[in-house]
């Protein structure tokens, strides 16, 4: 059930930091082995006997990697192909972007274990969902299916299993042909939204700014008034 132990969530964080440093990588998937869960929560017994200030380490571990992955620089989508629970959840709601098959369940059931989201979930579903239902469903551990999911808008896309990727694929394809500055600085004022230590507007005024003079600028702008097809990445 692709259960998230130390090992695989420090993996999964390296494993984008090296896709964002790679220049030919131009956006990531991350989906779960096999049909039945993209990622079926924490490996519990892994923590099972841990002090406070193991669980506090553990939480902030876990902080790191879904941090990484939100502020990746590249887009990055989740291919939910089944359940997605506890940290499973926090690690999809984590990316840019979810595309669920239509089994997929969302859901964070750690009040049944005496404990609360500790990967960012408390603070990401209130963000996609609302108050209300993010309350609801933190404190109730009840999942959700892929349908609820899409009207909530917690997913982008409900697609069937067979076309999961390739609908993963396909708004990959279309974001690799824009300007690969405009997409960072984009993702960037994105974040700024959600961080309280600066000025979101402040930071898009800059980037916009940064954006002229620049070979991307020149070549969208030379592209749109020659009528032709802009070329980024050769």
């Amino acid at each position: 059930m692709n259960a998230l132990n130390a090992t695989l969530l420090q993996e999964i964080k390296k494993a984008i930091e090296i896709a964002e440093g790679n220049k030919e990588v131009y956006g990531i998937i991350i989906t779960g082995a096999g049909k039945k869960a993209f990622a079926a929560g924490a490996d519990i017994a892994e923590f099972k006997d841990f002090t406070k200030e193991q669980g506090k380490q553990l939480s902030s571990a876990g902080h790191g990697v879904m941090n990484t992955v939100e502020n990746c620089l590249k887009p990055v989508i989740a291919a939910v192909n089944g359940f997605a629970l506890g940290g499973g959840c926090e690690l999809a709601m984590a990316c840019h972007m979810r595309v669920a098959s239509p089994n997929a369940k969302f859901g964070q059931p750690e009040v049944n274990l005496g404990l609360l989201p500790g990967y960012g979930g408390t603070q990401r579903l209130i963000q996609l969902v609302g108050k209300g239902k993010a309350i609801e469903m933190l404190t109730t551990a009840d999942m959700i299916g892929a349908e609820e999911a899409l009207r909530l808008g917690l997913v982008n896309h409900v697609e069937d299993q067979a076309d999961l990727m390739e609908k993963c694929y396909s708004i990959i394809n279309k974001i690799a042909v824009k300007s690969p500055q405009g997409i960072a600085k984009t993702m960037e004022c994105v974040q700024a939204y959600f961080d309280t230590s600066v000025d979101g507007m402040e930071v898009e005024i800059e980037h916009f700014g940064s954006c002229f003079q620049t070979a991307e600028f020149e070549e969208g702008t030379s592209s749109f008034l020659e009528k032709r097809r802009a070329n980024y990445r050769n």
